[in-house]
């Protein structure tokens, strides 16, 4: 009887030795780029599956608004590229900044990612923002989107962007560029979450980049809960709780990412930008506020302050002397 159950512990430890080293190699950081983290049941090609995130991508552009400044969108793709040449993707990315002051990242099928300009601006520092899109680049990189459409939980993968933080910034989104995503739509399931929370750690950490700023940032999405309460979780049901992925981020750096004696944390172009990008914000709030239907003056040929609105002439004064700055003379 001995015999035997020695013969069936070591037939049991043969069987799981093979998924055991797969499971091991999956989790190694050294072995980024050399392993197939999106593997599984797909019904979608590669090429097949960039065609569709293609498309998507031109009817998110058509509606909504992306940010043309070049200084900014350059900043912001150069960081996502660096995160995709240590990720496992398999395609290209194209990476594109939407003006929303929501603070939301999310990614098409096909390698396609949309920043919002809300999240450069919430974000400390540029470990914080890498690691967000270091998450969106895991989605892509595990092929969520198809295999999720191919196991037939989502019934129209065809508008569904995958939604960093899930539900809650799919709300946002939403929102922001007016796209037409049923909220039911923006479920994905735990395991595909939690593996895109691994795998984005491990791209920001083999980028240089402190993971523990990931943890940070998730930290500070569980701080604008309990300020408001029900701002996530009525749209969070399907996504693991906060605290959770707090408690497991933190217990993934520990395990499988080696302490470096330096991190990438924040630089001063990501200040540059986050600066440069606070001004079109407030250009483009003072221009949205402003009230057409109130007279503004303007300078006359005759150097009188006319009043613009009522098409009538005010009571401009003369130019006096050398100072051609327009001066107004009140009524009697």
């Amino acid at each position: 009887m001995k015999r035997k159950s020695a013969c069936v512990f070591l037939m049991a430890i043969a069987l799981a030795a093979p998924g055991t080293l797969a499971k091991d190699k999956a989790k190694d950081p050294d072995k980024i780029g050399n392993r197939d983290v999106g593997k599984g049941v797909n019904f979608y090609s590669i090429e097949k599956e960039i065609a569709l995130g293609k498309q998507l991508a031109q009817e998110v552009e058509r509606q909504a608004k992306l940010v043309d400044d070049p200084v900014v969108t350059e900043y912001v793709n150069r960081i996502g590229q660096n995160l995709a040449r240590n990720s496992d993707a398999k395609m290209p990315f194209t990476i594109k900044v939407i003006d929303s002051q929501d603070v939301n990242a999310f990614a098409l099928p096909g390698g396609y990612m949309f920043v919002n300009s809300g999240l450069v601006l919430k974000a400390d520092n540029e470990a914080e923002l890498a690691g967000v899109m270091a998450h969106e680049i895991a989605h892509v990189a595990a092929r969520h989107g198809t295999r999720e459409a191919t196991r037939g939980a989502i019934v129209n993968y065809a508008t569904i962007p995958l939604i960093f933080m899930g539900g809650w910034a799919g709300y946002g989104v939403r929102q922001a560029a007016n796209l037409a995503i049923p909220m039911g739509f923006l479920k994905f399931s735990r395991g595909f979450e939690a593996e895109a929370d691994l795998l984005g750690l491990e791209y920001m950490y083999h980028a240089g980049y402190d993971p523990s700023e990931f943890v940070n940032f998730f930290e500070k999405i569980e701080s604008l809960e309990k300020k408001k309460p029900g701002t996530i979780a009525k749209v969070f049901s399907t996504h693991p709780m906060t605290d959770d992925r707090i408690k497991s981020a933190q217990k993934n750096i520990q395990q499988y990412l080696k302490a470096k004696p330096e991190y990438v944390v924040d630089t001063s172009e990501f200040e540059q930008v986050k600066t440069r990008l606070a001004s079109l914000e407030n250009r483009h709030k003072l221009v949205d506020e402003k009230d057409t239907n109130r007279p503004t003056l303007k300078r006359s040929e005759s150097g009188k302050i006319e009043q613009n609105g009522d098409g009538t002439s005010g009571d401009g004064a003369q130019k006096s002397g050398d100072d051609e700055r327009p001066t107004l003379k009140r009524k009697n």
